[in-house]
This record gives C-alpha cells, sequence and structure tokens, in this order.
C-alpha cells in the first residue's frame, strides 16, 4: 500500500497531488476553503450563537461554516457545543445553534438504525406522484447549471466551484429537482454528495428525503418571493429571469402537485 504524503510545499501542491489521484475529476479549481487550524480558528472565534439563531436563515447571516472542520474530525459536535455556551448570557441564546448541531447528531443515529434509509425511500411520497414517475437519472442542464432558471443555475455553479452553500440554498436546490422538474432524490442527493466538501451522507441524503416528502409530512417548496428575502444579492432573483419559481404557493402546489387536488 502507498503511503501518502503528509505534508507539501504549498497549497498548489496539494491541490496537484489530489487531482492526480482522481482523475475522473472535472474543473481545475479547488475549493477557497482551506481546510487548516488556522482557518478553524478564526471560525471559532467568530462563533456568535445569539447572532446565529436571529440571521442563520438569511444567506449572509452569521452561520458558523464549521460544517467542513465538523465533518472532517477537526473540531467535534461537543467543542462547538460548548464554545456556544461559553459565549451566552443565557443558555437560550444557544438554543437554535445547539439545536442544528443535535439535528446532525440525529441523521447520524437514524442511518445507524436504518441504513438502508440512505438510498431508499423511507416512505411513499406525499406529492401525488409514486416514485415511478421520477425520472432515475439527473437531466445535464442541472449537473451543468444551465437550467435557464437563474437562481438556480446560480446555487449549483457556487456548488461547483466552492463545494460549500448554505443551508437554505441546498434546500432550494433539493426543491427544485425532486418537485419542479420530478427528478428522484436520490439522483439529486448524489450530484450534491459529489460536490460538497462537508459531504455526509446522512444529513445530506435524509434531509433530501425530508425535502422530497419521503421522510416528511409534505413536500418542501419554496417561490421567488422567499428567495429574494433570504437571498439578498448572493444570487440573481430578478423575477425575468426565474419565471418558473415566480408565483404564490398556492400556485405553484396547483402547478407541480396536480394530482392532490384531484385526490382532494
Amino acid at each position: 500500500m502507498d503511503i501518502l504524503p503528509k505534508s507539501f510545499a504549498d497549497r498548489q501542491a496539494l491541490v496537484d497531488h489530489v487531482k492526480a489521484l482522481s482523475p475522473q475529476a472535472k474543473g481545475d479549481a479547488a475549493s477557497p476553503i482551506e481546510a487548516t487550524q488556522a482557518n478553524l480558528a478564526k471560525r471559532l472565534d467568530a462563533l456568535d450563537p445569539a447572532a446565529y439563531g436571529r440571521s442563520r436563515n438569511f444567506i449572509n447571516g452569521k452561520v458558523t461554516g464549521l460544517s467542513p472542520f465538523i465533518r472532517h474530525g477537526m473540531v467535534s459536535l461537543n467543542q462547538v457545543r460548548n464554545l456556544a455556551l461559553d459565549r451566552v448570557a443565557r443558555k437560550s441564546d444557544a438554543e437554535k445553534l445547539i439545536q442544528e448541531l443535535a439535528w446532525r447528531e440525529f441523521w447520524q443515529l437514524v442511518r445507524r438504525d436504518h441504513p438502508d434509509w440512505i438510498w431508499r425511500d423511507a416512505e411513499p411520497y406525499k406529492t401525488g406522484f409514486s416514485s415511478r414517475d421520477y425520472a432515475d437519472a439527473l437531466p445535464q442542464d442541472i449537473a451543468a447549471g444551465q437550467t435557464g432558471v437563474a437562481a438556480i443555475d446560480d446555487i449549483i455553479a457556487m456548488l461547483t466551484t466552492t463545494g460549500y452553500l448554505h443551508n437554505h440554498l441546498r434546500m432550494y436546490l433539493a426543491s427544485y429537482v425532486v418537485h419542479w422538474r420530478r427528478v428522484k432524490w436520490q439522483a439529486g442527493a448524489r450530484f450534491m454528495l459529489n460536490h460538497l466538501i462537508d459531504a455526509d451522507a446522512a444529513s445530506n441524503n435524509l434531509s433530501w428525503q425530508w425535502i422530497a416528502s419521503t421522510y416528511s409530512q409534505k413536500p418542501y417548496i419554496f417561490n421567488l418571493e422567499n428567495m429574494q428575502k433570504y437571498c439578498g444579492d448572493a444570487i440573481n432573483t430578478q423575477a425575468q429571469d426565474n419565471q418558473a419559481l415566480d408565483a404564490s404557493y398556492e400556485v405553484l402546489t396547483a402547478r407541480l402537485f396536480p394530482q392532490q387536488r384531484e385526490m382532494a
């Protein structure tokens, strides 16, 4: 067995080595997020649980950016939780952050007890469609980020160039793939896993099931107004460039799930 090197002259040497090990990987760019102890320390120093609780749903909110470091064992959930509690005067100010840490642990426990749910539907779809109505493969325009829906294409570009997405953007992309394009969640989950630097099958795939409604009581959808509220200038949410998303929830529900109305 070959022993992999542990030190490199600079980051570019590391990138070149990883590329040589992964000839199937496409593109030349590496994620701008560097897995160094110095960067981890900066993120931990900036941890503000109360601000996180107030703004975490906004793309420019005070999110921690710690998931890649947690995923690769550079910091533990307990360490982040304990630090969060140390940073607040009232424990309730750290509640939202600790809840999100708990969700990560919850998905791991679900995977332990139901390992087949990582790639198989936990429950039937609640959309009025059966799994047979969803495509098995991800359409090429989605993989290439050329759907013609500007906000979605911006999200895909962000994913494929940085390897990271705010949780709200992950939800938008998953919902679009499954409900607008009627593609099986497994295809979308695989695509996202292939690009995320914090890729974790339990958190990723079971969250896709929640969006799809195969592990929840109803499908998750969004509209352009919701994106405009939370995304700011991070992505293009102009109405003329996102016509497929520009409708009320009532209209979108009728459009995306027509069989639900027929069954009602």
